[in-house]
């Protein structure tokens, strides 16, 4: 029996007029660590198809992993049912090569930090850039999840400058829905407009922030940080009542250790750095406090041991 032929149905259509694609219907992620795996899923909980890219199929795998992980813990929250989180995996891709991104209207690099210096090498992130431009359409939008980085120094290489973009998501702040958009020298006008458009798509506020180090909420955070510890090593208050104050007092969602042991402390060190480097100000020299846990290897929630102890989910322990 011969092979039967098949056809696509769209070339059946009666009408032949050119069929455009809704804006951000699939986006690319590069890098599906911590912050990568959180715009994924947050992509694909607002129906978008998501592609994203690890160096081999392990790293694939416990980035799913990652994925699943904070879909079931909207399901145990009630936010979302199986069937949900089913529909919402479909539309979650993973790949090892950049050629996969040539639908993608828009791809954002968010490659992992170095687990020892809490770095993301700058001529690695241009690398990706490079790779990027290579792949994608003129018009699609290369974008990177910066905090001290700076997007025009990412983009400087490129032929077409005027589509890259700073994006930074507080992927630290459990369901933290705002955006700091950060235009690059070149970024133009729609670009820009295309972005605020993807920050609207996936509920998220946005506000525009100039090309800086450590924008306005890495720099608003160190220093809280940094008060915080000295209020500790005075003695004035307990590390839990410190954390109090702010949620209680002052409407945080979690308290500024809480949220230092989520960013990982090796990563907070890493960002005081930067800013002094930066801004040559003593505001940004890290605490004793976190050096002493830096040199300790307490670095956080994903070691279970930072300014709080965690279980294996997670959880504080008292």
């Amino acid at each position: 029996m011969s092979e039967p032929i098949i056809e696509a149905i769209e070339n059946f259509g009666l009408n032949k007029r050119e069929r455009n694609r809704t804006l951000f219907s699939r986006i690319g992620v590069v890098g599906c660590g911590k912050e990568g795996s959180s715009i994924a899923t947050i992509a694909a909980l607002n129906g978008m198809e998501v592609v994203f890219l690890e160096p081999n199929e392990e790293c694939i795998a416990n980035a799913y992993a990652r994925i699943e992980d904070k879909l079931d813990k909207k399901i145990q929250n009630w936010g979302l049912t199986e069937s949900e989180k089913k529909a919402i995996i479909s539309r979650v891709h993973g790949t090892t090569v950049y050629e996969d991104f040539k639908e993608c209207d828009f791809v954002i690099e968010a490659i992992r930090y170095d687990d020892q210096t809490g770095e993301r090498r700058l001529t690695q992130r241009k690398e990706v850039f490079f790779q990027l431009e290579k792949v994608l359409t003129s018009n699609a939008i290369i974008a990177s999840n910066v905090s001290t980085v700076i997007v025009t120094d990412l983009a400087s290489e490129l032929e077409y400058q005027d589509r890259c973009i700073g994006l930074h998501f507080l992927s630290n702040v459990p369901d933290s829905n705002i955006i700091e958009v950060v235009r690059g020298l070149k970024t133009s006008d729609e670009t820009f407009e295309k972005i605020t458009k993807f920050a609207r798509f996936i509920n998220h506020q946005y506000v525009s922030v100039m090309e800086s180090s450590g924008l306005v909420s890495v720099r608003m955070f160190l220093i809280q940080l940094n008060e915080a510890c000295s209020i500790l090593m005075e003695g004035i208050a307990s590390m839990e009542d410190i954390d109090r104050v702010l949620t209680v007092g002052f409407g945080h969602r979690q308290g500024v250790f809480r949220t230092a042991d989520q960013f990982g402390i090796e990563k907070i060190v890493r960002l005081f750095d930067n800013l002094y480097d930066e801004y040559g100000l003593l505001k940004y020299k890290p605490s004793p406090v976190l050096l002493r846990l830096l040199r300790a290897k307490h670095l956080g929630i994903s070691r279970r041991k930072g300014f709080y102890n965690y279980d294996e989910f997670g959880n504080i322990i008292n």
